[in-house]
């Protein structure tokens, strides 16, 4: 099951701090992770992504299924993976699977100007240590799962027909 986390902070200098704490956890094995971002949000309101350069582990699919969780997340259609019907069925299944229009809308209030998020998906959390390393941070966290089933169909619908 992979668990998608979004922490959301005041001052993006804290949440530089919390992603690197991430990154910290995942070396330390509390998490394995397939995708993690710093998504920020400037004064004028347009928004900034800072993605992890190298994620242990994360295999094509992962990272294919994390960039268009991602883009759907964001309002940034699949980050040019997909277009059309493939796109709307994508969708259609994220939103089936725990990242409905609720939750964006929730991801989306976290983010306003001045503002940042942590945004994490993860095979494997460990989950007291977990919440005892990010404690020091703050922040509001929202959180949702995928079903080992739903991710499959998400990678298997994002590398198309065989």
């Amino acid at each position: 099951m992979a668990e998608l986390i979004v922490i959301g902070y005041d001052d993006p200098e804290v949440a530089d701090k919390a992603f690197a704490t991430v990154q910290e956890l995942q070396r330390d094995y509390v998490v394995h992770l397939n995708g993690l971002a710093v998504v920020s949000v400037d004064e004028d309101g347009r928004t900034h992504v800072d993605t992890a350069s190298r994620i242990v582990g994360v295999s094509a699919a992962s990272g294919a299924l994390w960039g268009a969780i991602f883009g759907v997340l964001f309002l940034v259609p699949g980050l040019g993976l997909l277009t059309g019907a493939a796109l709307g069925g994508l969708v259609g299944k994220l939103s089936k699977s725990g990242v409905d229009d609720r939750f964006r809308q929730q991801v989306g209030d976290l983010l306003r100007p001045g503002s940042a998020a942590v945004v994490i998906m993860a095979s494997k959390v460990t989950d007291d240590k977990f919440t005892s390393a990010m404690q020091r941070h703050g922040g509001t966290v929202l959180k949702t799962s995928l079903s080992d089933e739903d991710e499959k169909e998400l990678a298997e619908q994002l590398a198309g027909p065989p």
